[in-house]
């Protein structure tokens, strides 16, 4: 009775309208006041040792080597090379959006600051080339969603700190499953092309390729040396994410001066105001989450699964319908430090690697970030194409297709998602 009273005290004050991290921490206090088993101090004391996690360092790096790439027009370059790769393609513009936010992606480790940096950018550019509008915000939203597979990775860092996996071991499972993303969506841009007869951009030329390359060539580097450095031991994930925060600065401040003081400065305090959000999560989560496992609900839900079926492709199927709902209806970072102590007992008595659900969930709560109330990147492109979110919510539902093939894919082929970790760290 009382494990009811934890989780629909959270529940009612979520629907209040009560911040997530305080209705975590708030329904774990009085689950613990009332019950009176342990002291109240367990509250405090799980909290700052949730949060007391050498990983989770790298958030507030990730953010700002995100937000400076996108403030040091590095965003451009990247768009501009993308354009002299692929431009020539028929429907060019839609294969320039999937493969600039690929390489995005080795960069910033967020979809929200892909759809926000480059949305802008890539937007803009097709309207002017005569691309449907409907058609430019749903490549752009749901290419965008290859952020956080692809590695740097803000949400695999939150799932490695609480499932206790390895992040390298995510970042690397990461990988292959955010190029197949890639070219599910360029299929996708394909069919539109011929459907709706759009045409080639621009001419392969490759003076252009070199030229363009030579543009983008230091921001290019940025991906290669996060995963060359932490492949071949020279840093951590978590080291990796100061490195390219230093990296992106060098190249803001010194090398291209697009870079403003106060412009850093502004930068600066959206990283602490962002991260502060995101470590407080945690903190509610840590707590709310050890008094979920305490109380034996963990398994609960094990049973309770197990009881419909015990085949592992079934359960997968039942896990990703859940988390599929759940993405609709909260934030990733929220839905993450929630759910992985609940479904970590599930998915491991089925004999699923750790690493290859976390990029099943992460997925899964990717293409969540395109479905309403709560699709962050939805709001986002509201904004940038300055049209209602009901339009831009039509205009990504069709693109939620190769998602959702990329989803079963990676879901029943471990082997692929496996591949690389299983390479480089075993």
């Amino acid at each position: 009775m009382m494990t009811l009273a934890l989780i629909g005290g959270f529940l009612v004050l979520l629907i209040i309208g009560v911040p997530v991290a305080v209705a975590l921490g708030g329904a774990s206090l009085f689950y613990v006041i009332v019950e009176g088993v342990q002291p109240h101090l367990v509250v405090l004391h799980r909290m700052v040792g949730g949060t007391d996690s050498f990983p989770l360092l790298a958030i507030p790096f990730f953010i700002m080597a995100g937000s400076l790439m996108n403030s040091s027009g590095i965003t451009a370059r990247i768009f501009g090379f993308a354009m002299a790769l692929v431009g020539w393609l028929r429907g060019g513009l839609g294969h320039v959006n999937v493969v600039a936010s690929i390489i995005f992606a080795g960069m910033s480790g967020t979809a929200v600051a892909d759809a926000a940096g480059l949305g802008m950018i890539e937007i803009k550019a097709m309207k002017d080339q005569g691309y449907d509008l409907d058609f430019s915000v749903g490549i752009t939203g749901s290419s965008s969603t290859i952020g956080p597979i692809i590695p740097p990775s803000l949400p695999m860092v939150i799932y490695g700190v609480m499932a206790n996996a390895s992040i390298g071991q995510l970042f690397a499972a990461g990988v292959l499953p955010g190029l197949t993303m890639g070219l599910t969506l360029m299929a996708m841009v394909v069919w539109f092309a011929h459907t709706r007869n759009y045409r080639r951009d621009v001419r392969f030329s490759v003076s252009n390729l070199w030229a363009s390359s030579k543009r983008a060539f230091l921001p290019l580097l940025t991906p290669i040396i996060l995963v060359g450095g932490m492949v071949t031991g020279v840093f951590t994930p978590t080291e990796a994410a100061i490195a390219a925060t230093v990296y992106a600065l060098v190249l803001g401040v010194f090398v291209y001066r697009t870079l403003s003081l106060k412009r850093l400065i502004k930068i600066s305090f959206e990283t602490i105001e962002t991260t502060a959000i995101i470590l407080l999560i945690v903190a509610g989560a840590s707590i709310f989450g050890y008094l979920i496992t305490t109380s034996k609900i963990t398994d609960h839900v094990a049973d309770a699964v197990l009881a419909i079926t015990t085949q592992p492709w079934a359960v997968l199927l039942l896990v990703n319908l859940f988390l599929l709902v759940v993405g609709c209806f909260m934030e990733t970072i929220a839905a993450i430090t929630i759910l992985v102590p609940v479904l970590m007992p599930l998915v491991e008595r089925i004999g699923v690697d750790p690493v290859h659900f976390g990029v099943v969930m992460v997925l899964n709560l990717m293409i969540g970030l395109l479905t309403p109330p709560v699709g962050m990147v939805l709001y986002v492109l509201a904004r940038v194409a300055n049209i209602s979110l009901d339009r831009t919510t039509r205009a990504c539902a069709p693109f939620l297709i190769p998602l959702l093939v990329t989803l079963g894919i990676v879901t029943y082929w471990p082997s692929m998602v496996m591949f690389l970790p299983n390479l480089f760290y075993k």
